[in-house]
């Protein structure tokens, strides 16, 4: 077992390559100008019918980019014997997969076969951010779709049960730094936690203590009276951040007040330069903004072996 998962392991570290210098903004600007407007047309009338669909583009982007690289491949449906990373474990509550669905529909209509469904996401991300009143960046393009995606390596996805260690190897295996790892958190400004992915720290969390210490104790029994020991309820949960709709850093202030969700928020504070980072993304919005975005680029120039402009992104051609 331990073989196989060190092989698994090399498979994914081999296939990331950051290669910033084989993308450029202005990518499609002779073989598809208007793919920029299209995407963000298709993101913001998602967004005016459901205010989760921000957090639901950006968490895809970084589960796609850790994956294999920014290939797509979270895009593809199971088919067969083989499951598909949206269908693993860590990806079961994934939606608005039909954003880039419609955003795709209507680039084939006036660019066919021109634009990458990865490419198609990573705008789509960025048109999240910036609808939830988050900065704006020019996203480099000209990302190939994979042709692979496999349920079983979405178990390389950093959980949100990791310690600081666990996040650093995760995020170094993809060439991200320390400083990547902050501002990429600082993601948790949007969405929604499940109960299972926070149970860990509210029940049971040792021998000697049923609640985690590092939580605020009020947070602490919130969380417990949302999500009770033998909870039931399927969408029961809490918002990763007291805004989690606007992109803003009030995500770094609650991890200062042991307010936030995840023990991976929380061992943010448990390494020198993180807990820096923290304290100054909280104490500056300019700061986490302009760090987000830099990282937001490095990763999502991660490229692994994507061959193809996929016609559906649903299926490979």
């Amino acid at each position: 077992m331990a073989t196989i998962r060190a092989l698994v392991v090399m498979t994914i570290m081999v296939s990331f390559t950051c290669v910033a210098s084989a993308l450029s903004v202005d990518y499609y600007e002779h073989t598809c100008p208007q793919v920029e407007s299209i995407v963000s047309g298709a993101v913001y009338k998602a967004v005016m019918n459901d205010i989760t669909v921000p957090a639901a583009l950006l968490r895809m982007h970084f589960h796609d980019c850790f994956i294999r690289g920014c290939d797509g491949s979270v895009l593809l449906e199971s088919k067969g014997n083989n499951k598909a990373e949206k269908d693993g474990p860590p990806n079961i509550s994934l939606h608005a997969f039909y954003v880039i669905d419609n955003a795709k529909k209507a680039i084939e209509a006036v660019c066919p076969g021109v634009v990458s469904c990865a490419d198609i996401l990573a705008l789509a991300a960025r048109d999240a951010v910036h609808l939830s009143g988050g900065p704006y960046w020019e996203v480099p393009k000209g990302r190939k779709d994979g042709r692979i995606s496999k349920a079983i390596e979405t178990r390389q996805l950093p959980a949100p049960t990791f310690n600081i260690s666990q996040l650093q190897q995760s995020f170094s295996q993809r060439g991200l730094s320390l400083e990547d790892l902050v501002a990429l958190s600082g993601g948790h400004t949007l969405g929604f936690a499940h109960c299972s992915s926070f149970q860990n720290r509210i029940h049971n969390f040792s021998p000697n203590k049923d609640i985690d210490p590092s939580l605020n104790p009020s947070f602490a029994t919130n969380l417990r009276t949302i999500c009770p020991f033998h909870n039931k309820a399927n969408n029961a949960g809490s918002p990763l951040d007291s805004t989690n709709t606007v992109f803003d850093n009030a995500y770094y202030k609650l991890i200062l007040q042991g307010k936030t969700v995840f023990s991976s928020d929380q061992a943010l504070l448990t390494h020198p330069k993180t807990k820096s980072l923290v304290s100054k993304f909280a104490n500056a919005k300019n700061d986490f903004e302009h760090a987000f975005v830099k990282s937001m680029i490095k990763m999502s120039s991660i490229t692994g072996a994507g061959q193809e402009i996929r016609l559906h992104c649903k299926h490979v051609r």
